[in-house]
């Protein structure tokens, strides 16, 4: 697994045999003074004693104040325990210190070092006169070995003095994110000077000195020079004190906590299963004990989870499906327990893994073998029995016959001897050919209908050109050649039809000025074969921008023009691209300006601003999907235009809602031009339903995404594509599952672009538990957070605002409880916040939801309009883009365009991703924030002139938002360029304009980039450290 930051120190990996974090302690004579909080054992399993101790007994990482040391009897900790950069830490044998009450625990380094397994040449021994006894078994020092996850210092404020070093409770610290030096050359070190422009915050170990020296990020006052009784050595650290440490320390942790000196026998129970945050504060401080840098942030971006793809190896790719948690629970007990939600995330289409193609299977002779009670299809952990003449279906448990033409004999092991030749019984994702059994009608061509809104508004803004352009480029890529079919109608006060019929030479115009009354003229000319009519089409497509030209137009008769649409494709169905300009004035579906009401937020009232205002949107949907029409809407204006009423044709029918505010050809033409070109050209399926089966005992209850519901479980997707995703929330049908596996199949029936009709089948299966622990070991972040989404602006459209953020939370804090609530019997939790390693992130990801712009603040923080349309596209997004979206990439360049041209072009060292802070912005450097929408490039206010004029030409002085930036004549500018579009090609699903900001213009940097720096408060009621707090509070409230 690596850490979770690119191009840090590399930690080693923990043992395998754990899931999340390290294996308790090994005991020692001495020990027995304090607890040893250990952090790993899935119900506390017994683990060998070699392994390293998982937790300090006290809480080193924090500087702690020297006063505390008074006593000379109790040595500071040395400064030796800064390991040599990548050494392997060495490991001591106990020394002979008798056990006594006197003697304060054992030290292991601070929490601030990564994990060790020393080889056997390292493990020294120190000089003989302290060679301990043979029983005593040798004392590993080190901090536990994690996944990603690894443990910076600095982090935990010490305890109260009232407490002592050695007291309290126990801090386990395990942030994902190392300290901020090692993320640029010493040189470049973000952190070190408040740099000009941004406070610096200072959490509460400012009283301490520096937290960040050079090394592992551990940080310890200096020793005494005869502080200790061994010789140091780099990457040591030294054993306990005297035994005249002062009585108090070891009696009064006694007195506090009483059981914490287990006998040596037991001491295997209390190893940790989870991760921790230690929120103790600074004595005399009101700062939270908290460091921003070392919270937990996900610096790699989603990470899919394999635990699931390694214990069920043909289990489909994660990329299709993902599991909330990939442990199903055995009872309703158990559900009631798990707050988060319980679910899938499926995503039928998602483009193959690189080099991976979905094998296509044509069962022409014998038909598609399925399960002929519940109609599973055939799938790798379907079992073969009576010499191969039989097989039983894993979701039904029922025996069905083979075909003979499907026969073949078992091995010795009971596998089919053809395995090799049958993709279907060893792989999860499988096409079938379907036949015609499987057509209601004839598979349709792909069909691609064009309603442009030609109003005075559009055609200023120039929408009518770059749209007309973008189509007729596309005309050779559009899938489904030759059988592709295209039309268009155009309106603004009137609806006109254009008959583009190949036996023509030039496109005939028809316009209808009954809106009340619309008809079709000519209705078998408007849709025409692409290959056919080529010429007159692409004639259409370029007098189209002039046509209109002159127009003075205001009024926008978008409802009947929907219904001429829906007249001409009822026919055969296909793809709706709905270009609109101007707010529907005239005729059915017309919208009034019904705005943005400040004083409707806060009520009762003000989610109807977010419903469609007139029914006839939703019927027409239905409508829509009921005749295999998928509308996409390009919602193109400066003024209100009631995204949540035209939303909703897009919403029912699978489509997708594409937004420009303020569209001008000049400035966003190239964001239109891209994405209309890969709605246009991307593979699509057509006239698609998707269900799907899960063994018995469970069922899915409730779906959540762009689709109509045509039955209980069966999705009507008329037009479905890599882009789209689709989430749902299982229950338990039964009290208790008798079964060890649940399985689950995704089935989506479609029409492939070249005509076949097609079955797509994922399978996947998940183990049932008994326990609440493998639920939370085993769960997905990625999946919970794109449920938490859908299921958060659901009920904005029935509750406040306030109300879906406040929701979110409260299963935040009841999750966190319940998880608490496990360990908390074990465990000295203290101060404390303990979360499952797989759930590292949930806060984190929560706070983005909590100020994504759907849920964020009210009437002032975002339009109607944006709020709705980043509703809509977030409904659809699949897992990568929507964690991308929340919390987004922010990296420096201006090192690598300095850098000589032969080490420049490395691209996985470019994207070193920093954390969304302001403390992360250093005013001599340049910066890229990328949230798959658009890229912010931020210029400090200290950046070298010749940077800038290199990559802004004439204008690197000029205010920036006049600015646009072009690829100028020299390498520095020309390497920029390809990052960008490198990084435009990782995910082309959106095309990412740039903005350029310069530090200090505002309002312009407050709008673009600081109010998207989620961790900072600006762009919400708090940062990262008080949500955390906020969090821990609630959590302890009823703990």
């Amino acid at each position: 697994m690596g850490t979770e930051n690119p191009g840090r120190p590399n930690f080693p990996m923990r043992p395998s045999s754990t899931p999340f974090a390290s294996a308790p302690p090994t005991m020692t004579p001495f020990s027995s003074s304090g607890p040893v909080v250990g952090s790993e054992a899935s119900n506390f399993r017994p683990t060998p004693l070699g392994a390293p101790p998982t937790m300090t007994p006290f809480s080193s990482a924090g500087p702690s104040p020297p006063a505390r040391f008074s006593d000379s009897s109790v040595p500071s900790p040395p400064i030796t325990s800064v390991p040599p950069a990548g050494g392997p830490y060495q490991r001591f044998p106990t020394p002979p210190f008798p056990s006594t009450a006197q003697t304060p625990p054992t030290r292991a380094p601070p929490v601030g070092q990564p994990p060790f397994q020393p080889p056997a040449s390292q493990v020294a021994a120190p000089p003989v006169s302290f060679q301990p006894p043979t029983q005593v078994p040798p004392v590993p020092m080190g901090s536990p070995p994690q996944t990603v996850n690894f443990r910076p210092s600095s982090v935990i404020a010490s305890q109260p003095p009232s407490d002592s070093l050695f007291s309290g409770p126990r801090p386990n610290f395990q942030p994902t994110f190392p300290p901020p030096d090692l993320s640029h050359s010493a040189t470049k070190s973000t952190f070190q000077p408040p740099f000009p422009g941004y406070p610096s915050k200072q959490a509460a170990v400012s009283q301490a000195p520096s937290p960040f020296p050079a090394q592992q990020g551990s940080f310890m006052p200096p020793p005494p020079a005869s502080s200790s009784p061994f010789s140091s050595r780099q990457g040591s650290y030294v054993p306990p004190p005297p035994v005249a440490a002062p009585l108090g320390y070891q009696s009064r942790d006694q007195m506090q906590h009483p059981g914490s000196a287990p006998p040596i026998g037991s001491i295997q129970s209390l190893t940790e299963d989870f991760s921790s945050l230690s929120l103790a504060s600074m004595p005399g401080s009101i700062q939270p004990g908290l460091d921003y840098r070392t919270l937990p942030r996900p610096l790699d971006g989603d990470v899919e989870p394999s635990s699931f793809v390694e214990m069920y190896p043909m289990n489909c790719d994660p990329r299709y499906l993902r599991l909330t948690t990939s442990a199903i629970p055995n009872s309703q007990s158990l559900v009631s327990r798990w707050h988060l939600p319980l679910g899938a995330v499926v995503c039928p289409l998602a483009e193959a893994p690189e080099g991976e193609e979905v094998p296509v299977i044509n069962f022409a002779s014998t038909g598609i073998i399925r399960c002929r009670r519940c109609r599973t299809y055939v799938n790798p952990f379907v079992t073969f029995t009576d010499t191969g003449r039989k097989w039983r279906c894993n979701i039904c448990s029922l025996l069905n016959d083979v075909p003979g033409e499907y026969f073949a004999n078992l091995d010795a092991t009971g596998r089919r001897i053809d395995l090799d030749q049958r993709p279907e019984l060893i792989k999860g994702s499988v096409e079938f050919v379907a036949p015609t059994e499987y057509m209601v009608r004839p598979p349709m061509p792909p069909l691609y209908f064009f309603l442009i809104d030609v109003s005075i508004s559009a055609v200023r803004s120039g929408m009518i050109e770059v749209v007309a352009q973008t189509i007729r480029s596309c005309l050779d890529e559009l899938p489904g050649f030759p059988r592709t079919q295209i039309g268009f109608i155009t309106f603004d006060s009137t609806v006109h039809f254009y008959n583009v019929k190949s036996s023509l030479l030039q496109p005939q115009m028809m316009v209808v000025s009954d809106l009340d009354d619309m008809f079709v003229p000519l209705p078998d000319d408007l849709l025409v074969n692409l290959s056919e009519s080529r010429n007159v089409v692409e004639t259409f497509l370029d007098s189209l921008p002039s046509m209109f030209q002159d127009s003075v137009n205001v009024e926008s008769a978008f409802g009947p023009a929907l219904k001429a649409a829906f007249m001409v494709m009822s026919q055969l169905g296909g793809k709706l691209l709905i270009f609109q300009n101007t707010l529907p004035s005239l005729g059915v579906g017309r919208l009034k300006l019904r705005g943005d009401d400040l004083r409707v937020y806060g009520t009762d009232k003000e989610h109807i601003l977010r419903l469609p205002e007139d029914p006839f949107y939703k019927q027409m949907a239905a409508d829509l999907t009921k005749y295999q029409i998928g509308v996409n809407i390009y919602a193109f204006s400066d003024k209100y235009t009631d995204i949540a009423s035209l939303g909703t044709l897009a919403k029912y029918t699978g489509g997708q809602v594409y937004y420009y505010p303020s569209f001008q050809s000049g400035i966003h033409g190239e964001k239109l031009r891209h994405e209309l070109a890969r709605d246009l050209t991307r593979e699509t399926a057509w006239e698609a339903v998707m269900r799907i089966r899960c063994g018995k005992g469970i069922r899915f209850t409730s779906y959540h995404g762009n689709f109509m519901l045509r039955s209980t479980d069966l999705l009507a997707l008329p037009a479905v594509d890599c882009d789209k995703a689709y989430a749902m929330q299982l229950s338990l049908e039964e009290t208790l599952l008798t079964t060890q596996t649940v399985y689950f199949q995704v089935a989506l029936l479609y029409t492939a672009s070249c005509g076949e009709r097609r079955i797509r089948v994922l399978t996947a299966a998940a183990p049932v538990v008994t326990d609440l622990g493998e639920m939370y070991r085993h769960a997905d972040t990625g999946a919970i957070i794109s449920l938490f989404c859908r299921l958060a602006i659901e009920k904005t459209l029935t509750n406040k605002l306030e109300d879906a953020r406040n929701s979110l939370q409260l299963r935040i804090v009841k999750a966190l409880r319940e998880y608490r609530n496990l360990y908390a019997v074990q465990h000295r939790l203290g101060a404390r916040m303990i979360y499952p390693e797989s759930l590292k992130f949930l806060c984190l990801y929560g706070l983005a939801l909590y100020k994504s712009v759907p849920l964020k603040g009210g009437y002032a923080d975002a339009q109607l309009d944006e709020r709705c349309a980043a509703g809509f596209t977030m409904m659809a997004l699949p897992v990568k883009k929507l964690l991308k979206l929340l919390y987004p990439s922010l990296i420096r360049v201006d090192d690598h365009l300095l850098k000589p041209s032969a080490q420049a072009d490395d691209f996985k060292n470019i994207m070193k991703r920093l954390p969304l802070v302001a403390e992360s912005l250093d005013s001599r450097g340049l910066y890229i924030y990328d949230d798959g929408f658009r890229f912010v490039i931020w210029f400090g206010r200290m950046l070298s002139p010749d940077i800038a004029r290199n990559l802004l030409g004439a204008d690197f002085a000029a205010e920036l938002s006049k600015v646009t930036l072009s690829e100028q004549d020299n390498e520095m500018s020309r390497r920029l360029m390809r990052t960008l579009k490198k990084l435009r090609e990782s995910d082309p699903s959106y095309y990412r304009l740039s903005y350029l900001v310069r530090q200090g213009e505002q309002p312009r940097e407050g709008l673009l980039l600081l109010v998207n720096l989620l961790e900072d408060q600006m762009g919400g009621p708090s940062g990262y450290v008080d949500w955390i707090m906020q969090i821990h509070r609630q959590v302890q409230q009823n703990a």
